[in-house]
């Protein structure tokens, strides 16, 4: 399934009034770059944003065409760092996270630019997206996982990526994140040996 005309349709009107701040699309849209594609109603997007600039990211998002879905967004990014969009465009829901953590900054770095309907797109990692897949850990998340090893395994250094859910683990005193990856990769069957995205080998621009 190619990428939907809406989500491509939003993502330039972003990628423009982001500017050059550094982003990068996760969630749905991102499985159907790298794992088996599916119809999603939505976008998520992690911008390199604290909460102090996020007044003025708000204003350059609403003049490219977005408007808030919330009526105090000060409030709400300080409960979930989380901006919730609509593009008046295509009324399709976008949901701007704030990058504020260690793991989203890592994840900011290791995003790459992919092709999404012709349109030149920073996304995250194919191994990084599974772990916020697992991080989430609904069944449709763990469900999206597996399409992603499966899809893009040969693109995956399962030791380094088993070594950040042990580390995960660690930090939220959880042990059900490696039993869940460990699920996955049996399930997956390992390299699926099929296509792999399109790739532009370059990284995104780092802010002076």
């Amino acid at each position: 399934m190619p990428a939907q005309p809406s989500a491509v349709e939003l993502l330039a009107a972003l990628a423009k009034a982001l500017g050059k701040r550094r982003w990068y699309l996760f969630g749905a849209q991102a499985v159907n770059v790298h794992g088996r594609p599916r119809m999603t109603a939505d976008v998520d997007v992690t911008v390199d944003v604290r909460r102090r600039g996020a007044p003025r990211l708000v204003a350059d998002l609403v003049r490219a065409g977005f408007d808030l879905r919330v009526d105090n967004p000060a409030e709400f990014v300080r409960a979930t760092s989380v901006l919730p969009f609509v593009h008046r465009a295509t009324g399709m829901p976008l949901d701007l996270v704030l990058a504020e953590s260690g793991l989203e900054a890592m994840f900011l770095e290791r995003a790459r630019l992919l092709d999404v309907g012709g349109l030149l797109v920073p996304v995250i990692a194919a191994a990084d997206l599974i772990v916020t897949k697992i991080l989430a850990g609904r069944p449709k998340d763990l469900e999206d996982a597996a399409s992603v090893l499966r899809e893009s395994g040969d693109d995956i250094a399962l030791g380094p990526l088993r070594r950040l859910i042990r580390e995960l683990e660690r930090a939220l005193d959880q042990s059900d994140l490696t039993p869940a990856l460990e699920r996955i990769v049996a399930s997956s069957g390992g390299a699926s040996g099929l296509p792999k995205p399109k790739r532009i080998a370059k990284k995104q621009q780092t802010k002076k």
